[in-house]
């Protein structure tokens, strides 16, 4: 990582991959913008101010500006990243900015993460399947503490995208659901209120769509900015199907 503390007059080049596939007459090229860096200052503030002072057609997105909501996924130096969480003083003056690979491009910086996500949600049922309707008239039974912040650690993912951008089998399979859809599924596999078993969660990930397509890189959970333990559940999902003898499409 670039480390430096003399940032008094530092001039920032920013070389972004612009490209509006909306526009027949467009191709992709890079544009480098410069300005000069402020204290504390973030890819996000920078982007910002390009497109505040230097060029408004500038495509990319945010909404929470802390890390939450995931939509600034971008590649940043060719390394999948958040430009809301990454300080431009730990990286060089001359940064190269592109979208996240996998996901269908909307513009410039900007992808369609959301159509991925619902798509790779709907095909594993990334919802609690529970026995009968509903009760709406008496509260859900107790959950044990650490049973609770087993599934909290798993729901802290964000979906912004960039272990799916550093997957190397996503970028060969358009199938492939990914660790996230891993992690999503495995939330569900802790929750007491969901009914499935073991071999219906496994129908869904254990195949070669799913964990038996990992290469495994790890290259997920190197650039998972919430810092999830993707390749655990991945491995974990293995073990336990080896040791019943269970394969992803026959229970």
């Amino acid at each position: 990582m670039y480390e430096d503390t003399s940032l008094t007059g530092r001039r920032l080049r920013l070389r972004i991959l612009r490209h509006n596939p909306q526009d027949p007459g467009s191709s992709p090229r890079f544009e480098t913008f410069e300005l000069d860096e402020t204290d504390g200052m973030t890819l996000f503030i920078a982007l910002n101010e390009v497109r505040a002072t230097l060029d408004a057609s500038l495509q990319f997105d945010f909404v929470c500006r802390a890390g939450i909501c995931g939509s600034c996924g971008m590649l940043i130096d060719g390394r999948p990243g958040l430009a809301c969480r990454t300080l431009t003083r730990d990286i060089g003056p001359e940064i190269t900015l592109a979208p996240l690979p996998v996901f269908e491009l909307i513009g410039d910086l900007s992808v369609d993460t959301g159509k991925w996500m619902r798509a790779m949600a709907e095909r594993l049922e990334t919802w609690v399947h529970a026995a009968g309707e509903p009760a709406l008239d008496r509260l859900e039974a107790r959950m044990d503490p650490d049973l609770a912040e087993q599934i909290y650690e798993l729901d802290r993912c964000i979906e912004c995208g960039c272990c799916v951008a550093g997957c190397g089998t996503a970028r060969m399979r358009p199938d492939f659901v990914g660790a996230v859809g891993v992690n999503k599924l495995a939330r569900f596999r802790l929750d007491p209120r969901d009914t499935r078993d073991d071999a219906a969660y496994y129908d869904l990930v254990g195949t070669e769509e799913g964990v038996f397509g990992c290469m495994t890189l790890l290259g997920c959970e190197d650039v998972c900015p919430k810092g999830l333990s993707l390749a655990a559940q991945l491995a974990f999902v293995r073990r336990r199907m080896a040791l019943q003898g269970l394969r992803g499409g026959s229970r």
